[in-house]
């Protein structure tokens, strides 16, 4: 198959690859028959040179993957010849070998246009354990393993008669599921990590999303159970609970996916996706929510308090939260709102009625002392 992919496309890809790696990044891509013209600039760690490094590069079309045909880093130019056999060593120092592996496996070709790309590939006949071993270590894997084990337990347990699931509080399950974190936590480090991989967990229970792609093959075959079957498969269990959060059904998506976002990337990618998607709602679906956006902005805070506070976070949901702990009252905040109406009453994103309305639902959220640390 292939794939086509615009010079802006390309810079995109540069904008999200640097947030990625824990840095800012800024690029630009010119596109041309047989060559590509790629200008970055890397932000920098504090240091006494300056807070950025500009990447100049020229890449050659092959008849396989791109080669480097000039290199300048900062004012320091670089052989073409130096940069490839440098670049293995580059991509293991940014822990990407993997990646680096799975692209020359699957990739056949990558051809320059007239300000496009196109990128030849074929999928291996193992793909999905490709794929996990690309996006997470085996570490990481075999956390995140145990947390959707755990909710299969729980859905099990709490799984109401046919045909009407059981309706939950998200907090029920954050409860077990963070008590389990804290057990497999021995410091900051450990408890980060084990914090991620439950919000993970209970983010894809709540967008009914496959959990497989992200854990390739177990290392052993699991006992049957409800939950982890369905999301092998991409379905949700018959009989699984119904998560609600102050008794709206949508809400848990919002802030579970939005913290599952944060624990991994940050604030400024959650922030972005879950504005993103109220956007898109008033355009199609049901409409600019404000509410949505506080659960969104809520979710981003429990997150970002699951990495810079992991041990305390940890304790607080384990000894048990409620509603109110997660999320504050936002029922007359206006909702619903279809992109005219919103445009109307608050002048679009970034407009000053917008911002005050965000300003209100920020400060709610600030007198929740568990989002605390994630201010």
């Amino acid at each position: 198959r292939a794939v086509l992919l615009t010079q802006r496309d390309l810079e995109l890809v540069i904008g999200q690859a640097g947030q990625r790696l824990g840095a800012g990044a800024r690029g630009r891509v010119r596109l041309q028959p047989g060559l590509a013209v790629v200008d970055a600039s890397l932000a920098l760690p504090r240091n006494p040179w300056g807070g950025w490094l500009n990447l100049h590069a020229v890449l050659r079309e092959t008849s396989g993957l791109p080669a480097v045909q000039q290199l300048r880093v900062g004012r320091l130019p670089v052989p073409g010849w130096l940069a490839e056999a440098a670049l293995p060593r580059a991509l293991a120092a940014l822990n990407l070998r993997a990646q680096s592996d799975l692209a020359k496996r699957i990739v056949s070709r990558v051809g320059f246009r007239s300000q496009a790309l196109v990128l030849a590939y074929a999928w291996p006949d193992n793909a999905q354990r490709s794929m996990a071993g690309s996006l997470l270590a085996p570490d990481d894997q075999a956390r995140l393993r145990r947390h959707a084990d755990l909710l299969a337990t729980l859905a099990t347990s709490l799984a109401g008669p046919k045909p009407r699931p059981a309706v939950v509080s998200v907090t029920q399950l954050l409860q077990p599921m963070f008590a389990m974190a804290a057990a497999n936590s021995h410091d900051a480090t450990s408890a980060a990590l084990e914090n991620r991989a439950a919000l993970v967990a209970l983010a894809f229970l709540a967008a009914g999303q496959p959990l497989a792609p992200l854990l390739g093959a177990p290392p052993s075959p699991p006992p049957p159970s409800l939950l982890s079957t369905a999301m092998a498969q991409g379905t949700r269990p018959q009989r699984g609970p119904e998560m609600r959060l102050r008794n709206r059904p949508d809400w848990p998506l919002h802030l579970l996916i939005s913290a599952a976002l944060a624990a991994e990337a940050g604030s400024p990618l959650s922030d972005a996706i879950g504005l993103y998607k109220e956007v898109s709602d008033s355009r199609q679906g049901s409409g600019f929510s404000f509410g949505d956006l506080a659960a969104d902005r809520a979710g981003i805070r429990l997150g970002l308090a699951a990495r810079r506070d992991p041990l305390g976070l940890q304790a607080r949901l384990a000894s048990g939260v409620t509603d109110d702990d997660l999320l504050p009252m936002v029922k007359d905040l206006p909702e619903d709102m279809q992109e005219a109406d919103y445009k109307r009453r608050f002048g679009g994103v970034g407009a000053p009625a917008h911002q005050a309305m965000v300003r209100e639902i920020d400060a709610r959220l600030d007198r929740l002392p568990l989002l605390a640390a994630g201010r």
